[in-house]
């Protein structure tokens, strides 16, 4: 049975080369995105369950975010080793485990805002973790048009349909005091050299207080991110699964248990009990074949917990994680219910939706042979699928200044002689055409006004070379981009000629568009082929369009969009491909601009082939509409509007809909 789960929780969750495949494919899109240096004002950590390799309903990715000008040392003999830094000084002494106060040790001139969240407590300055995270949440909505919350240490919202928490910190480059038992309890796990990197990397100070201490509003509470995500990457697969299936569980019968008590159960201590389970070395061997006794041990240490009353923080054991919330009535009915789960014994997983077939299969047909082969659970196709898809989410929105890209491209260089796996190959692959794309696209910008035409010229040549160049590197769809060139430079005929060659090449019918592919054709054109050959010749992913667009006729929806928190807009490549043919013949030919208007007709009301996604039907609709406001059919695109305010609002660009809606009904 537990090589039947495990299996079933390869699906659910992915086999071992797709959990690395995510992880190292956000590795180097944080690397170019978030470029760090000795002189980078801000460092970010990116870490959840995203990060980790999970994909479920619900996986997010959380942000920590702080000052590289400000350092946090324990005790004064640490100063030493630092000049120009601002200095903060953290006391435990009347705090909770796991808890500090942050008294500031030298005068905060550079940002006001963290000066404004000084308080001065019994003669000393100490920084305030509730004026703070408060503070930093306001330039936080202001920066997201107001399209977030504060949760916890964190501000949280959506970005793009994905969940994000940022959490804004401080940093200090010394391992607590309070965490130094840890470093003697790794005698077996994990290896030497990973606690020795965990050490060295130091710890953070999150924007929260301990809400049982008598300085809750002031007190910052020691976060090992870094830590815990490089523990959850020493997992083997087995061990990585144990937990996915604790987190699983946690959703879908815990927090369905009688009453609220399941839900204070986290996924957070559902890692915990894993890391403690196999640092004591409870288990000898984790494998497919013993993984429901590797489930069955950890989830007897949580109920343990439970009874008790204490769940002991890894890093810092005297840190009762339960001590606030699971005490009294609230723990005694969540261990009666998490008990009369256990007598039921290893059945009670037949409640989970998402593993029961995986069970029942196993014990009605004990003949059925099962495949623990990684390599062959998973399709080439599925994994290019997913691969191509991962890379697509991780592309980034791009910088409006020359001087904000030049950080990633000197990341990218370095990047480049460095030694990679396969999946940070295609992946940086992908980020040199988005840098090539956004620098050609900010170069037209800075000089298409200019009345030097020497300027003007040598811009344009860079430009068009650049996403000429950006063509070879990313999927067929960026060809797209030499159009959107062409068209806003005014070379029509130069435009129509790209679009018709890409045209023909998006027709075939083995391109994988978004997660749409037919299989055995797909095998047949391109099975076996290199990623990046396949990405250049069968991949059609959706164009991503933001600060730098050369569609003047979106530019609402963009600056709606972004009000209200979104920073791109997703077009379908076919869509983009007919709107970009029907503005160049409006120039050119009316009636064949009539006729590429039919088809658009067509692809956005029938959806051929996930053409136009049904996530993404606001902005086809709102295209299709725009293109016929424009060959003068104002009736026609009154509907289309009308359309794109029916459908799942994902960019947020009613407001533009609604402003075109009011002028049509000027003109008609």
């Amino acid at each position: 049975m537990s090589e039947s789960v495990f299996m079933g929780l390869c699906r659910k969750l992915g086999t071992s080369q797709l959990v690395a495949m995510r992880r190292e494919t956000e590795d180097i899109y944080h690397k170019v995105v978030f470029p760090s240096s000795e002189y980078s004002v801000l460092s970010i950590l990116s870490s959840g369950s995203m990060k980790e390799g999970f994909r479920q309903e619900g996986s997010d990715f959380d942000y920590m975010l702080w000052f590289n000008e400000y350092k946090v040392i324990w005790n004064l003999p640490q100063s030493q080793i630092y000049r120009r830094e601002s200095l903060i000084l953290a006391n435990c002494t009347n705090s909770p485990p796991g808890f500090a106060l942050l008294q500031p040790l030298t005068p905060f001139l550079a940002y006001e805002f963290i000066s404004s969240s000084c308080i001065r407590k019994n003669s000393r300055l100490y920084i305030s973790s509730s004026k703070y995270k408060q503070n930093m949440s306001l330039r936080e909505r202001q920066y997201m048009g107001g399209h977030c919350f504060l949760h916890g240490p964190c501000t949280s919202g959506m970005h793009q349909g994905e969940p994000f928490d940022n959490a804004h910190c401080f940093s200090s480059d010394f391992w607590p005091p309070a965490a130094s038992s840890w470093i003697d309890r790794c005698n077996t796990w994990p290896r030497p050299h990973v606690v020795q990197e965990i050490v060295k990397k130091g710890c953070h100070l999150v924007a929260i207080g301990h809400k049982l201490g008598k300085h809750e509003d002031e007190e910052w509470r020691i976060s090992f991110s870094f830590a815990e995500q490089r523990l959850v990457f020493e997992f083997n697969h087995s061990q990585f699964l144990v937990y996915g299936l604790l987190k699983m569980l946690s959703k879908e019968i815990f927090h369905k248990l009688s009453g609220d008590e399941g839900k204070l159960l986290c996924s957070y201590h559902m890692k915990t009990a894993v890391f403690w389970v196999i640092q004591q070395n409870t288990i000898s061997f984790w494998c497919p074949q013993n993984l429901l006794e590797c489930f069955w041990v950890c989830f007897k240490l949580i109920l343990k917990w439970v009874y008790e009353g204490v769940c002991p923080n890894f890093f810092i054991p005297k840190n009762n994680m339960f001590l606030h919330n699971i005490y009294g009535e609230a723990q005694k009915n969540l261990f009666n219910n998490l008990y009369e789960l256990h007598q039921k014994g290893i059945a009670f997983l037949l409640h989970s939706p998402s593993i029961r077939s995986y069970i029942t299969d196993a014990l009605y047909n004990f003949r059925l042979p099962i495949c623990t082969d990684e390599r062959i659970l998973i399709s080439e196709v599925e994994f290019d699928v997913e691969l191509f898809n991962e890379i697509n989410k991780n592309y980034g929105e791009g910088s409006e200044k020359l001087l904000e890209v030049i950080p990633s491209v000197r990341t990218v260089e370095q990047l480049i002689g460095s030694p990679l796996t396969n999946y940070q190959v295609i992946m940086l692959q992908r980020e040199i055409a988005n840098k090539l794309q956004t620098t050609a696209f900010i170069l037209h910008k800075m000089y298409m006004n200019s009345t030097i035409n020497k300027l003007v010229y040598v811009s344009d040549k860079m430009s068009c070379y650049m996403v000429k160049l950006a063509a070879k590197f990313g999927f067929i769809s960026d060809t797209l981009y030499i159009a959107m060139h062409y068209y806003n430079t005014l070379r029509y005929t130069e435009a129509l000629s790209v679009i018709k060659k890409i045209k023909l090449k998006l027709a075939q019918p083995y391109i994988m568009r978004h997660k749409t592919v037919y299989e055995d054709i797909y095998t047949a054109a391109v099975g076996g082929e290199a990623w990046s050959t396949k990405m250049r010749q069968a991949v059609a992913m959706q164009i991503k369009l933001g600060k730098n667009c050369y569609i003047n006729e979106l530019i609402p929806e963009i600056q709606f969009s972004k009000l209200n928190g979104e920073q791109v807009l997703n077009v379908g490549d076919l869509i983009m491909l007919h709107m970009l043919e029907i503005l160049c013949y409006i120039h050119l030919d009316r009636t064949r601009a009539q006729t590429v208007l039919n088809d658009l007709q067509f692809f956005v009301n029938y959806n051929e082939r996930g053409v136009a996604a049904e996530r993404i039907k606001d902005i086809s609709w709102q295209i299709l509409g725009i293109c016929q406001q424009a060959t003068g059919n104002h009736r026609a695109a009154l509907f289309s509007y009308q359309q794109s305010l029916r459908q799942e609002p994902f960019h947020k660009i009613q407001q533009a809909t609604l402003m075109r809606i009011q002028s049509l009904y000027s003109d008609l």
